[in-house]
């Protein structure tokens, strides 16, 4: 028969262990946090985001996509044909992320009308291109507000995240050369906004519309 007293002989043992174990585990948890924060402070200071970019004074490759005509028009269509980002390089584009069911892209959109009017001449293309959106709405869109540039449409949020939009509308000015030359977050709400950028890059030389284009 075991002696009562032996075993609360070990019971200190046995706490000491525990502790121990609790101790190296309290440990282990702190060091891992401590690991996370370095690697979110690193991200941080390490970002290839579009705007980061362009904040640092840079003009970064403008995101790639394909995606299907939802409204054609300037060479770019018919419905539904997948036109590419790459394959309208030579001529700067005005990529408009809208969705009909943004007031701030309604109030918009006949602004970006007249920059496509007075611009489509000279090789820029306005590019709309509606997203979170029902496609049957976007096209409604376009008849009722009566624009003529064309847009694209993405059923997902691949080409959204990939640009980094945090809203709707968000425009971006891409040069001949497929580079991200300025970001608009929100609405346009005056033509200079997109006038004068557009001015200074046709005076680079990069607009010159490509061959058997409008």
């Amino acid at each position: 028969m075991s002696d009562p007293h032996d075993a609360g002989k070990d019971r200190p043992q046995r706490w000491d262990r525990r502790r121990s174990l609790g101790a190296g585990l309290g440990g282990a948890i702190v060091l891992g946090v401590v690991l996370l924060l370095v690697v979110g402070l690193t991200n941080q200071t390490v970002s290839t985001s579009v705007v980061d970019a362009l904040e640092a004074g840079k003009r970064p490759s403008a995101p790639a996509f394909s995606l299907p005509v939802l409204i054609p028009g300037g060479g770019v269509g018919p419905v539904d044909a997948t036109v590419s980002l790459g394959s309208l390089a030579g001529r700067p584009v005005v990529l408009n992320f809208w969705a009909s069911w943004c007031p701030p892209c309604q109030a918009e959109a006949p602004i970006l009308e007249r920059v496509w009017e007075r611009y489509r001449a000279r090789g820029v293309l306005i590019m709309g291109l509606d997203t979170q959106d029902v496609r049957e709405d976007g096209v409604r869109f376009a008849h009722d507000y009566e624009t003529t540039y064309p847009s694209v449409r993405d059923g997902s949020d691949r080409v959204r995240d990939a640009y980094g939009l945090t809203g709707l509308p968000e425009t971006y000015l891409i040069d001949a050369q497929g580079r991200v030359a300025l970001h608009i977050a929100g609405p346009i709400t005056q033509l200079e906004q997109l006038t004068v950028p557009l001015e200074d890059l046709l005076a680079e030389g990069a607009g010159a519309p490509p061959k058997g284009r409008p």
